[in-house]
């Protein structure tokens, strides 16, 4: 049996892909689909259980980086990671005073939302913002190899993904709390 997988390649040596943030999405599946189907338990049921075992550890490493390079807000943190920068090693004092106080912002502005509508504004704006900090931590990696500001960045997309699923249950409960037949 030989998977001819390195043990020690990261997900990006694995499935044989630049480390970049940038990435096709289809190139990674289909790439995940390639080695699953080379690494699959199933392929090797008639060389023993401890052959199998080897089989299913590899077919999990593999579908762990396909879950890793498939989000773009993992794949930033593992590239930084990487780098000798993981973003979760820096607490948010380390985060620019402008970001903490637009977290603050946001987070008063759905405390005090009291109609879908207003969370529903709320959301686009946080969206908006997304949008354009990815595009920036796209920059800040493929361009510039800035890893202390990557770093920051996927730090603040990732309080940025917490608030959004904040902001979907409200929109949620605002839109139960709705009578039918709309306002």
């Amino acid at each position: 049996m030989t998977f001819s997988l390195r043990i020690g390649a990261d997900d990006f040596q694995l499935f044989d892909l630049p480390q970049r943030q940038a990435q096709d999405s289809a190139q990674i599946t289909a790439r995940w689909k390639s080695l699953q189907s080379r690494v699959h338990p199933d392929n090797f049921a008639a060389e023993g259980p401890a052959v199998q075992q080897v089989a299913m550890q590899w077919s999990l490493r593999v579908n762990e980086a396909y879950r890793r390079l498939q989000d773009p807000l993992q794949r930033a943190a593992y590239l930084c990671e990487l780098n000798g920068h993981p973003p979760q090693a820096e607490g948010t004092a380390a985060m620019p005073p402008a970001i903490l106080m637009q977290q603050m912002t946001w987070h008063e502005a759905l405390a005090e939302a009291s109609t879908a509508a207003q969370v529903l504004a709320l959301s686009d704006e946080v969206a908006q913002r997304q949008r354009r900090v990815r595009d920036e931590l796209a920059l800040l990696i493929d361009e510039r190899q800035d890893w202390p500001a990557a770093a920051s960045q996927v730090r603040l997309l990732m309080f940025m993904a917490r608030l959004s699923e904040e902001i979907d249950r409200r929109l949620d409960e605002a839109q139960a709390a709705q009578p039918p037949g709309g306002a």
